[in-house]
């Protein structure tokens, strides 16, 4: 016979809600309707529970997670599959100023594993056609908004952004 079913589940449930039922007309008479009908809300909830069956799942899940707990604290397999999930959180967060880097001094960034046909295009979602992306550095823009543009720009996006503003005169 497990714990679960040495434990009076109805009557804790009822007496749950009916004293969240008691509590709930209270905060109605002190703060109004609207708190009083949410705490009622709230005070419902175990009798719910008990009667759709979710304490016995809730129940098992705290099972399950407390043995996972106790097995985990014990185990140096589990020690290293953490020290590993840290190893490539710190490899995520340093390789992001890295790519930055490497994009602001003008090296290509390199493939995501899209396939890109000819320069500056990329295959449409479907249908096969392409559809093209100018590139920022080599666009038809013209060169006076380019020179009105900061050169420490770090996004190119941005700057683009930023090009086109100025282009329909807006600051």
């Amino acid at each position: 016979m497990s714990t679960y079913d040495k434990i009076a589940w109805l009557p804790l449930c009822g007496g749950l809600t009916g004293l969240g039922l008691v509590l709930s007309f209270i905060v109605m008479r002190r703060r109004g309707l609207g708190s009083g009908l949410r705490a009622a809300a709230w005070s419902l909830l175990p009798l719910a529970a008990y009667l759709t069956g979710a304490i016995e799942m809730f129940w098992k899940m705290g099972a399950a997670i407390g043995d996972f707990a106790k097995g985990f604290v014990f185990s140096t397999e589990v020690w290293a599959g953490i020290a590993l999930t840290g190893l490539a959180v710190v490899l995520f967060v340093v390789s992001g100023p890295l790519r930055r880097r490497s994009v602001q001094q003008g090296k290509p960034r390199p493939a995501t594993g899209q396939a890109t046909g000819a320069k500056g295009t990329l295959p449409a979602a479907a249908g096969g056609a392409l559809a093209t992306r100018p590139d920022p550095r080599t666009s038809a823009a013209p060169a006076k908004a380019r020179k009105g543009a900061k050169a420490d720009d770090d996004d190119d996006d941005l700057g683009d952004v930023a090009d086109i503003l100025r282009r329909h005169g807006i600051t």
